[in-house]
């Protein structure tokens, strides 16, 4: 079958994790102790007092060990890299 943009795609050939388009990026906390995954699209935004502080939509504050670029450049090569797998 050869899928075209019009299209469907099928949950058997689209990629379980393209399907959502969620970006989790995986963060370090302070301690160094756990590391764990954040949902990009929860993040309102990102501050350097010296540590790095995500504060989500939810108004949750994070300190993780990564500084605010890491933190984006991950999440830019997620979703580079979800694009890519759902391409057709």
């Amino acid at each position: 079958m050869r899928l075209t943009q019009n299209s469907l795609i099928s949950p058997r050939t689209a990629p379980v994790y393209g399907r959502s388009l969620s970006v989790m990026i995986l963060v370090t906390r302070l301690n160094k102790a756990s590391q764990f995954y954040v949902n990009e699209n929860m993040i309102e935004f990102i501050e350097e007092t010296p540590d790095t502080i995500l504060t989500l939509n939810t108004g949750k504050k994070i300190a993780v060990s990564e500084t605010a670029i890491e933190v984006v450049e991950r999440a830019r090569e997620e979703k580079i890299r979800i694009r890519r797998a759902t391409q057709f």
